[in-house]
């Protein structure tokens, strides 16, 4: 078999290692891969022009940039929404009735808060309108809505945010991330919803980010918790063995839905 012949295969891992990874070395492809360097590097070269990965200096990253924009609330509602639910459940079987839980924005964090409707004696302490109307629907939990100003995606931000949560105590807060890689950390693109994130965090016993596996890699503007900090990452059956592997070598406890 010639070496043309086994390009396809071999291209087909260099994407699988880029989304695995989120961001991969020259090197370290050809070494796992057993070619030279400049094979991997005319890898890199046709899968970029064929819009698979994006090839930076020195290896090749997630298609959009390492740093991805945020996504409109409607195209946030319609992404991987089935994965969102099952996150939810699970991550809702993780909370007992009676206790205060901190939830942040975000769709799957609305997904989060459908599952706890029926859990008894809640406390709700959210800064996402979309998650209070929820409970105000369906739910008889006692909520507390953050003031602040309002982004398009209806999370309450800003200083009257913040001032809000600074004497509260929290058993868990839940929140959502843009990105989740094992070094930059659970991200955001908003700056002002990250320091509500942030305070979120400071406030609570235990925490829970809910991100699904195509969040894997993916970096926002900027870091509300490293994964040093976090306590769980609930996400779905896609999430690479080797993400879940790093997460747990970082301490963080992984909760995968394999349905």
């Amino acid at each position: 078999m010639s070496p043309s012949d086994l390009a396809p295969d071999r291209r087909e891992r260099v994407v699988q290692e880029v989304r695995e990874r989120g961001t991969v070395r020259v090197r370290d492809l050809s070494d796992k891969l057993g070619v030279s360097l400049m094979t991997v590097r005319r890898d890199i070269e046709q899968l970029a022009r064929e819009g698979l990965i994006e090839r930076v200096h020195g290896g090749a990253r997630v298609r959009g940039g390492r740093v991805a924009a945020e996504p409109s609330p409607e195209e946030k509602l319609l992404r991987n929404a089935g994965a969102k639910r099952e996150i939810a459940a699970l991550a809702a079987s993780q909370i007992e009735p009676g206790e205060v839980v901190g939830i942040g924005a975000g769709t799957t964090t609305l997904a989060f808060a459908r599952a706890l409707i029926g859990v008894p004696d809640l406390t709700v302490m959210t800064n996402s309108v979309p998650v209070a109307e929820e409970f105000w629907r369906a739910s008889d939990a006692r909520v507390i809505l953050s003031g602040g100003e309002s982004t398009r995606s209806r999370a309450l931000v800003g200083p009257i945010a913040l001032g809000s949560l600074e004497r509260l105590h929290l058993d868990v807060v839940v929140l959502g991330a843009h990105g989740v890689d094992i070094d930059a950390g659970c991200t955001s693109p908003n700056l002002l919803e990250a320091q509500v994130n942030q305070q979120l965090l400071e406030r609570a016993s235990r925490s829970m980010v809910l991100a699904d596996a195509e969040k894997w890699g993916v970096v926002g503007l900027t870091t509300f918790v490293d994964m040093g900090s976090l306590d769980a990452l609930v996400s779905d059956a896609a999430l690479p063995e080797r993400a879940r592997s790093a997460l747990a070598e970082s301490g963080v406890d992984v909760l995968v839905s394999e349905r």
